[in-house]
């Protein structure tokens, strides 16, 4: 076994940490940890939104569909993402949230990875 290398599948993965896969909240000897970046797959279900808005963001995020319809918002626009493939970018500072129009899965990676909260990042 090489403990630099992990093989797993995004769906079952998901589930063990909110949908994160990788990420400084990974165990420090885990392949998957990573200061630099954090990567995440998110399933939700038709109707499923944030519960509020993210306020004073301090990573640089994209987000893409991988099925379904799903929404994002941000301070002056509706995204509203529905074709495989489409992606919104974000940078630091921008507040958003996001609504699943549909059943969708989207694949989200945030950088740096940093706690909640963390100032200046």
């Amino acid at each position: 076994m090489n403990d630099t290398v992990y093989v797993g599948n995004a769906g079952k993965d998901a589930t063990l940490d909110r949908g994160w896969l990788l990420g400084h909240f990974k165990d420090a000897g885990d392949p998957r940890h990573s200061d630099a970046v954090e990567i995440k797959w998110g399933v939700h279900p038709r109707g499923d939104e944030r519960a509020s808005w993210v306020r004073g963001e301090v990573r640089t995020a994209l987000l893409v569909l991988i099925s379904g319809r799903f929404r994002v918002e941000l301070p002056d626009r509706s995204v509203l993402l529905e074709r495989q493939g489409d992606y919104v970018v974000w940078g630091r500072g921008t507040d958003h949230s996001w609504f699943a129009e549909e059943e969708s899965v989207v694949l989200t990676v945030r950088w740096p990875s940093v706690p909640a909260g963390t100032p200046g990042r």
